[in-house]
């Protein structure tokens, strides 16, 4: 792995307030800082893969649109009541 220094200005009161911190947590300041870096980029990652997904999504439904594949508003609510009916029995414990 390639290490890279990350220098930056700190308030010196966080710097001694983050290293009691980290301390604390039997971890040093650079531990906590690369494990921050890590979250933030998973985060991001994430985010970008959902949107990547839903954009996927949308265009299957444009396309099913588009092709004439469309249901009622009535149906699928008609479909949905049964749903949440049957599901509601069942966790009365009627089968």
């Amino acid at each position: 792995m390639n290490e890279a220094t990350f220098t930056f200005r700190v308030d010196q009161e966080l710097k001694g307030r983050f290293a009691r911190a980290a301390k604390a947590q039997d971890r040093t300041g650079a531990q906590l800082l690369r494990d921050f870096m890590r979250d933030v980029v998973l985060r991001e990652e994430q985010a970008e893969s959902h949107d990547a997904w839903f954009r996927r999504q949308v265009d299957a439904g444009r396309a099913s649109a588009q092709a004439g594949y469309l249901i009622a508003g009535d149906e699928v609510e008609t479909h949905f009541a049964a749903r949440r009916a049957a599901t509601l029995r069942t966790s009365d414990g009627e089968r």
